[in-house]
């Protein structure tokens, strides 16, 4: 039986390049030469980029920078043939490729590493990158090829929630501002495209999308299309992003939980999904809530007679009027001996629902109120409710 042995060679790619190209015939004398004058200079600047040319050991790292950046040039170029690898040393120089590889390699070192707006730096390559361009320059190609994909996977997540963004109405520095997740730019466009919305939404928007995604139907299907004009680079790191919006939506539909607990208060939610931050926006949604509530508590009326009824019946916990009959009014007062008043409901009620400005003025009126009118209220010594019934009839609303 016959075994056929493979001999490891772990010289660097340049170097088999060198004697393949010189055993072919590929690399002539004078290309040779070339090389032999190129590389000692070569070496001197990389170390005297990295530290001082002065200094045997710099000088010895030099040369295994220079000869591994001209391995990862030759490597990438040919795809590890070696006789295109040769050929291309022969139509290139020594230090062409050596910086070939450098820059590269500083190309890599300032891709975004963070899908986060606004963790990433900007400006391109600067002296600061020098330590991390040491570190890479004596990098193997696997480590390269590895960090190059994991970078450019980052890249593409962020040119995609850039151009989502840009579909909606968005700018990238808007992004940038915000401070956001890119993949959450990317569920938050899914959804907005999902329920035909044409803007990024603000907090109010967003949630009228959640709310339309909530509504009965007959199928209760969600349909989570990638846009067809997507740019193709960024259509794999979208569909990942896609998925996670499906994994998401049996409790996104779940009604049983409000958007403000899900997507504010829920651990896992918390920064999952984008919405613009519009804090006019919210204090008018806010306002105009509060406002309709409001006005249906209080029947439209604003004087003080009806407003103490309204509160006095929140107190007592009984359904909210603001004009009660004699029969009402006995009730509500037997109701308050019995089991006592809770003056904190109106007050909650007041800071939850009254117009911002009237507020502090509709509590003192409420506790000055109580003040007076508490010891009555609550009284078992008038126990046929003359003067409890005579106090409603004059602070509040009793109809004769």
């Amino acid at each position: 039986m016959t075994q056929s042995v493979a001999l490891f060679d772990d010289r660097p790619f340049f170097e088999k390049v060198l004697a393949y190209g010189v055993q072919h015939g590929v690399l002539d004398p004078a290309k040779l030469e070339a090389i032999q004058t190129d590389a000692p200079k070569g070496m001197v600047q990389i170390a005297r980029y990295f530290g001082s040319e002065f200094l045997r050991p710099e000088l010895e790292k030099a040369k295994d920078r220079i000869v591994n950046m001209v391995s990862l040039t030759l490597q990438i170029q040919s795809g590890g043939d070696l006789r295109k690898a040769a050929e291309h040393l022969r139509e290139h120089s020594f230090m062409s490729r050596s910086k070939a590889a450098s820059d590269m390699l500083k190309a890599l070192i300032v891709m975004p590493q963070n899908t986060h707006f606004g963790m990433n730096e900007h400006g391109g390559f600067s002296d600061k990158h020098i330590p991390q361009l040491a570190k890479w320059s004596l990098c193997n190609l696997a480590d390269y090829q590895a960090e190059l994909a994991k970078r450019q996977q980052v890249a593409h997540v962020i040119d995609a929630a850039i151009w989502f963004a840009d579909q909606l109405g968005l700018h990238a520095d808007d992004l940038e501002e915000a401070g956001c997740d890119a993949e959450a730019v990317i569920r938050t466009a899914l959804l907005a495209a999902a329920t035909k919305h044409k803007d990024m939404p603000d907090w109010v928007a967003f949630q009228k999308i959640i709310a339309t995604l909530r509504k009965p139907s007959p199928t209760k299907t969600i349909h989570l299309a990638v846009p067809k004009n997507l740019p193709a680079e960024f259509k794999a790191a979208v569909e990942q992003v896609r998925l996670s919006v499906e994994a998401d939506l049996p409790k996104i539909l779940g009604s049983a939980i409000t958007c403000q607990k899900l997507f504010n208060q829920t651990p896992a939610f918390v920064g999952r999904y984008f919405w613009v931050e519009d804090g006019l926006s919210e204090v008018d949604h806010f306002d105009r809530q509060t406002s309709a509530a409001w006005t249906k508590a209080t029947g439209g009326h604003s004087d003080d007679s009806s407003l103490l009824t309204l509160f006095l019946c929140i107190a007592a916990g009984s359904n909210g009027k603001t004009l009660l009959s004699e029969k009402t009014a006995t009730s509500l007062i037997r109701k308050i001996r019995k089991s006592g008043m809770q003056p904190e409901l109106a007050t909650a009620f007041i800071q939850a629902n009254a117009p911002v400005e009237h507020q502090e003025g509709y509590i003192e009126m409420w506790t000055s109120f109580l003040d007076e009118a508490l010891d009555t209220l609550e009284s078992d010594h008038d126990y046929k409710l003359h003067d409890a019934l005579s106090l409603l009839r004059r602070e509040c609303n009793v109809a004769e």
